[in-house]
């Protein structure tokens, strides 16, 4: 059976073609980001569709995790951001990682706020479980190395 939600098709695509190859045909899209990904001699150090989710009328979706400071004692500190890495697809369930720039931890108010260098963007094992159903649109940014 077919499942007819875009955003999860897409982010499962994107998950296979960190393994696989898919041929892709546009100039600027995910489709675009995932060739840049899986294509030999093209992609070589790439390992990483970055992403943003939009949910009901456009409203960009901000994931916001936790990470623990040890400065004596622990402390928590929120870690928001726009950007994502799926770690894993099942179902339509997915794992996203939270990405940020250069360490800042605020994404601010718009996905364009957060927007910097795409060779400044990290990984910051902060992961969140979303239903990828819940989400109407995708953005993809060009392949990275994050790793």
């Amino acid at each position: 059976m077919k499942r007819e939600n875009c955003v999860c098709e897409v982010v499962e695509a994107i998950a296979n073609a960190q393994d696989d190859v898919l041929d892709q045909h546009c100039d600027i899209s995910c489709h675009r980001s995932i060739q840049s990904l899986v294509s030999p001699g093209a992609g070589k150090g790439l390992d990483t569709v970055p992403f943003m989710l939009f949910g009901e009328k456009g409203k960009p979706f901000k994931g916001v995790g936790v990470e623990v400071e040890h400065n004596g004692s622990p402390k928590f500190e929120c870690v928001e951001s726009f950007i994502f890495r799926v770690n894993e697809v099942d179902d339509c369930c997915a794992v996203l990682e939270l990405l940020i720039f250069d360490g800042e931890t605020h994404a601010g108010h718009d996905p364009c706020d957060q927007l910097g260098h795409v060779a400044d963007l990290e990984r910051t094992g902060i992961c969140i479980t979303v239903d990828l159903e819940c989400f109407c649109a995708i953005t993809c940014l060009p392949a990275v190395s994050v790793l």
